[in-house]
């Protein structure tokens, strides 16, 4: 098998923004022209970024409009190491997995990338990207204009220099990015679309990832959530307030703003958003096998089958009056199995674990399912970290937080339990 490689660009998909717009945004915060500098420093980025405007040109002029030093520099590293993006924060273990693999590749500059990926176990070696030139006084004054990486297709000019024997994937979110793929030098572009999403780009992609979970999903490699939420489809439906669309958004759900459900929508939904007085019958339900939570504005009670829905595994949110408080104990319900609150679920408020993966197990209540549950975890010689269990009159919910070193027949095994209604793993 041959080794395989990951090319990783800094600005926009490493961290959520461009590094030197906000450097701009720090170094000019008391210049009287500000603002029309900004649009000019962003403008030039875009248009590198959109392949309108050579690299080297957009660089020139973007360091020039600077008026930077090195104190804005300590300053914009404090700024970028809070602007991880998510999904990369929160998989900080493939990267330690995989320290000898990963290569930051950017037309970025060392002085600002170096420090806010080392905590990433991405070797300084592995860092590849422009630096800046300093006068006496440690005002920025240029760059290293003999550096590949400042250069049109400065991508592709390193990876040339670098000769890697092995598969190469690209990631990221620039027209630069793409260039390794157009010329031959990467097996597949993934468009990073977390932070930004460029037309040109994704058009030209092999595989569109919304996150880093997507990307290590569909190549099956370990990762901190089991399923990419852009995956999830999240159904809103009749008069939902815009705040609580935008928390399904900005949480990552593949979100769908409709005025009626059809069995088609129904069909792909992991979750439902509805407004008040909207109606979802027995039969309805029945059409959306993939559902895991509904969320509800106004009295649930008088317009769901609350009882198909239990027994289908469904969990229930409901409130009139605070919509975005629905919307956030769906949220809390997918990432951390809270059952709090909830309409026809036993009520579980569960603390956040790290380094292990949470299985939700959700079943009749009838005598002996815990027992036969336990007893796989027994079978496969796992080691249960913490276990939850409450119970009401037609289900049992039970929660187990597990080491991630398990063999995928154990989710078999769980799955095929006698009285299961339904079982996932979050993470």
């Amino acid at each position: 098998m041959s080794k395989k490689y990951y090319i990783i660009d800094f600005d926009s998909t490493f961290t959520q923004v461009e590094a030197l717009d906000e450097l701009a945004r720090i170094s000019l915060q008391n210049h009287p022209d500000k603002e029309a500098i900004y649009k000019k420093i962003e403008d030039l980025t875009n248009q590198a970024m959109e392949g309108k405007l050579s690299f080297r040109e957009s660089l020139a002029g973007r360091v020039k409009l600077l008026e930077a030093n090195k104190e804005h520099l300590k300053l914009l590293v404090k700024h970028l190491k809070k602007l991880v993006s998510p999904s990369f924060a929160r998989n900080k273990n493939f990267f330690k997995d995989h320290t000898d693999d990963v290569l930051i590749v950017s037309g970025g500059f060392k002085e600002f990338i170096t420090p806010v990926v080392l905590p990433y176990h991405i070797r300084k070696e592995n860092i590849y990207a422009n630096t800046f030139t300093f006068d006496s006084e440690g005002r920025i004054n240029g760059y290293d204009e003999a550096n590949p990486l400042s250069f049109e297709g400065g991508k592709v000019k390193l990876l040339k220099e670098l000769q890697l024997q092995g598969e190469i994937h690209g990631i990221g979110d620039g027209y630069s990015d793409f260039q390794l793929k157009e010329f031959g030098m990467i097996r597949k572009f993934y468009a990073f679309t977390e932070n930004i999403s460029r037309k040109s780009v994704v058009e030209k992609a092999d595989h569109v990832t919304p996150s880093l979970d997507e990307f290590l999903y569909i190549n099956n490699l370990p990762s901190a959530i089991s399923y990419p939420k852009n995956r999830i489809h999240c159904v809103v439906a009749g008069n939902v307030a815009e705040d609580a669309v935008k928390l399904m958004k900005k949480e990552g759900f593949n979100v769908k703003v409709t005025e009626r459900l059809d069995d088609k929508l129904l069909s792909k939904a992991g979750m439902l958003l509805l407004g008040d007085k909207m109606e979802l019958s027995a039969a309805q339900l029945q059409q959306a096998p993939k559902l895991k939570v509904i969320g509800y504005i106004g009295n649930g009670k008088k317009y769901l089958p609350l009882e198909a829905c239990t027994a289908a595994g469904v969990i229930v949110f409901d409130n009139l009056k605070k919509q975005a408080s629905v919307a956030k104990r769906m949220i809390r319900f997918i990432n951390n199995g809270d059952s709090f609150k909830s309409s026809n679920f036993p009520h579980l408020q569960l603390p956040k674990v790290e380094a292990v993966h949470r299985c939700i197990h959700i079943h009749s209540n009838v005598p002996g399912v815990m027992a036969k549950v336990n007893q796989v975890f027994a079978d496969h010689q796992i080691n249960i970290v913490s276990q939850y269990l409450m119970t009401n009159e037609q289900i049992g919910y039970v929660i187990a937080d597990i080491r991630a070193d398990y063999k995928p027949q154990l989710l078999k095994a769980l799955r095929e339990v006698p009285g299961t209604i339904s079982f996932r793993v979050l993470y």
